[in-house]
Parts: C-alpha cells; sequence; structure tokens
C-alpha cells in the first residue's frame, strides 16, 4: 500500500473510531462510507485543519451521513459524507440536468457526486448570502461537505420537524414562510424536497437543511418542484393544526418563473 494511503487510512480511521467502537451496526455504517478514497479526502480536510476527529453520527441515510466533527479548537461542525456505492445516480442527475452551473456531462458516478455535492455547497452559499437560514457552508472536496453544527452547547443535534413538533405549529410555520419567501425570491432557488424531514426545529425556530437538489429558478422543472413543495408543507402543517392553504402560501411567496 501506499504510504501516503496507509497514513490516511491510520489517521481516519482513528477519528472514526470512536463511533465504530460503540456497536456492530455503527462498524457496519463505517466500512460502508470509509471507502479509499473517502478516508483520503478527510485526511486532507483534516491536515487543512477543518476537522480533527470524527466523534458520532448525527444523521444517517441510504445516500449519505452526517457525522459531528471536532475541530482543534473544540469547536463541532457538521461532516457530510455521501455513499458512492448507493447513492441514486439518475435521481443527481435528474436535479443538475438544466442547472446553467453544471454543463459538464458525465456518466462516471464518482464524478456526478462530486458535481452533487459541489452543487450542495453552492446552494447552501447562495442562501446563506441571501439570508436564508440554513447551515452557514464551510468547503467541501470530493463526496465529503463541511458545514455549521446545528444544536445545543452540549454538542446535542437540533431535531427534525418530523421528530419534534413546535410547540407553536402556527408560529413555526409563518416563520418558514418568510424563509421560503427568502429561499425563492432573494436565493432564486427551489428547495425541490421541501418537508418536516428538511426542516430542523432549532429552538422553536425553522432551519432548512438537505439542499442538494434545490435548482435556480429558471431550470425547466422549478416551478413544478416548487407547487409539489408547497402542497407537502401544507399537507403537513394542516396535520400539525395550521389553517393554510396552496393558494395562500403561493400568493405570499409569488415566484417569479421565466
Amino acid at each position: 500500500m501506499d504510504p501516503k494511503i496507509a497514513k490516511a487510512d491510520k489517521k481516519i480511521q482513528d477519528m472514526a473510531e470512536q463511533k465504530q467502537k460503540k456497536d456492530s451496526s455503527d462498524r457496519k455504517v463505517g466500512s460502508e462510507i470509509f471507502d479509499k478514497t473517502t478516508l483520503e479526502t478527510l485526511y486532507k480536510l483534516a491536515n487543512q485543519g477543518y476537522i480533527d476527529v470524527l466523534n458520532g453520527a448525527i444523521s444517517t441515510g441510504k445516500e449519505a451521513n452526517v457525522l459531528k466533527g471536532i475541530r482543534k479548537n473544540n469547536t463541532i461542525v457538521a461532516v457530510k459524507v455521501y455513499r458512492i456505492a448507493t447513492s441514486d445516480f439518475k435521481k443527481m442527475n435528474y436535479y443538475i440536468d438544466g442547472d446553467p452551473r453544471f454543463n459538464v456531462k458525465t456518466k462516471n458516478k464518482r464524478q456526478v457526486i462530486y458535481n452533487w455535492v459541489s452543487k450542495e455547497l453552492k446552494n447552501l452559499t447562495r442562501l446563506y448570502k441571501a439570508g436564508v437560514t440554513v447551515p452557514k457552508p464551510i468547503t467541501h472536496s470530493n463526496n465529503v461537505l463541511i458545514m455549521e453544527f446545528i444544536g445545543d452547547e452540549e454538542g446535542r443535534p437540533s431535531n427534525t420537524v418530523k421528530d419534534q413538533r413546535p410547540e407553536n405549529p402556527e408560529n413555526f410555520f409563518n416563520q418558514l414562510l418568510v424563509e421560503l419567501k427568502l429561499f425563492v425570491n432573494e436565493a432564486k432557488l427551489v428547495h425541490g424536497d421541501l418537508s418536516n424531514f428538511n426542516i430542523l426545529n432549532h429552538e422553536e425556530k425553522p432551519v432548512i437543511i438537505d439542499v442538494s437538489q434545490s435548482v435556480v429558478l429558471d431550470n425547466p422543472i422549478a416551478k413544478e418542484l416548487f407547487e409539489r413543495d408547497v402542497k407537502t408543507l401544507v399537507h403537513e402543517y394542516k396535520k400539525l393544526g395550521v389553517k393554510t392553504s396552496t393558494e395562500e402560501v403561493y400568493e405570499y411567496i409569488n415566484p417569479k418563473f421565466s
């Protein structure tokens, strides 16, 4: 084995050891996401000072795991690692096609994921600059994205709305609509998969996450995705007791599609 790869493997395996020691399921997850290229990528990011230790999972999914990264100054960051083996490349290409920021066509699965991660960073940056409450983007490399950790001072991550219902759903929904208006009209993006699975309840305020699939307003599928997002939100918040309608939300956001 190349000495550099061996060194990278040991460094990141040491970083992940705390997580993988917990039980056999953690060890299985670790073996699935820490392939050679991911180990090298994490090693590079560690050398650049973005992370020092990986310390437990924030969330796990079919396509990506979000881990807690500890920096040398003891601050926490969120480290999102996309899995090469289990990602849905057809879905990724569907959301990348039509985006003028990604004109390079490729059938290479690894490159599709790298484009996907780059797209998520670009979307986060655009949203953050527009004043939307999203995790602050930090950096990315290959299939790894590093961003702000959303949680409390003890290192406990904020739950999604699906797992933690707001104490005042109507007030929370109104705040969410303000965020959505900024999302569409200032950042000029449509989320594309907005639901209570992708909204954090952080101290009774919404934080929108998982924006990798978000598309620009002049994308041919933007209007369709926006209408789907609105329909989903109205359905979910009506179940929480909020009086609203798709017409009311659409009128408030008033998107301008080309």
